[in-house]
């Protein structure tokens, strides 16, 4: 077990766990939060360099962690219209219901990759038992979004962001995927690059909703706030970074332990925003959750 590659993966958990969760109290449009947490992201990126004197990458190795930085942003700016996303009655998702569901298309493909692509869990022993993790934590997930008593339209929207966050899946999947192909580089010499990307895409959208709609969120105190939220998402994503590089985790265990955040980010996302959950939804919610985390820490150990 690598110790150092464990404490990086902690950082992931904790930083997941409150992101989502800031994003939806401070509130406003996806576009602004999604510049928040992005320009949040370069800000801890740009300190870092600075502390740390450390080098940037050139070449392949930018663009690579560059243009996976970009990706997570497309993912994540439709993750966060996803919270947003109302049923016929004008009940919003949320984080706590869209987080889940992001986490299993997001454990999925991931380990898949992982596994298939990389040689994680190398033995068949191991895959084995990562499969049956896996699949503890994708039910773990779904019970998360348990609701007792569920109207058509829950269901409806329900179906809606199944639909947004599959198409979000692809920009998280380059995120994690990209990194893996650099060469003589680590994690904590990407995250600039990897943080330039996420900046400049939230900077284009801003962009384009002050030219397309004449919103100009440049003016509004909330764009502002969700940085705040970006130095949460900052803490994670190099934590992430650093665990799932080949000398430390691997991409199929550090992706998996950094979806404990789930456990954080539902939680957070039930009590911050006030939604009411009966004794029997909670109970539910619970056992969902001891599933994903004993399915994700089984993972640490192949």
């Amino acid at each position: 077990m690598n110790t150092v590659g464990l404490f990086f993966a902690l950082l992931a958990i904790i930083g997941w766990s409150a992101y989502p969760t800031l994003v939806s109290k401070f509130g406003g449009k996806p576009v602004q939060a999604i510049f928040g947490a992005t320009w949040g992201t370069l800000i801890v990126a740009i300190v870092l360099v600075l502390v740390q004197h450390l080098s940037i990458p050139t070449g392949m190795n930018f663009w690579l962690a560059a243009f996976s930085g970009a990706a997570w942003a497309f993912g994540n700016v439709l993750t966060i219209a996803a919270f947003g996303m109302k049923d016929k009655d004008g009940n919003a998702l949320g984080s706590a219901k869209a987080m889940p569901i992001s986490t299993a298309f997001q454990i999925t493909a991931n380990v898949l990759w992982g596994v298939i692509m990389l040689g994680n869990w190398g033995s068949t022993t191991a895959r084995l038992i990562g499969a049956v993790a896996v699949i503890v934590i994708l039910i773990g997930a779904y019970l998360t979004t348990y609701q007792e008593k569920a109207t058509a339209g829950n269901k409806e929207l329900l179906l809606k962001a199944i639909g947004v966050l599959l198409i979000a899946q692809v920009g998280y999947s380059l995120y994690g995927i990209l990194p893996q192909y650099t060469h003589h580089t680590d994690g904590m010499h990407m995250f600039l690059p990897q943080a330039i990307g996420m900046a400049a895409f939230g900077l284009i959208l801003a962009i384009v909703e002050v030219i397309k709609n004449h919103n100009n969120v440049f003016a509004q105190s909330i764009t502002y706030k969700q940085i705040f939220s970006g130095f949460f998402f900052a803490i994670a994503a190099l934590g992430y970074l650093v665990s799932a590089q080949p000398a430390m985790l691997g991409l199929a265990t550090g992706f998996v332990l950094s979806q404990v955040s789930i456990v954080g980010a539902t939680v957070s996302g039930i009590l911050v925003m006030k939604t009411h959950k009966t004794a029997k939804e909670w109970a539910i919610i619970i056992v969902g959750l001891i599933m994903i985390v004993v399915g994700a820490s089984t993972t640490a150990f192949l």
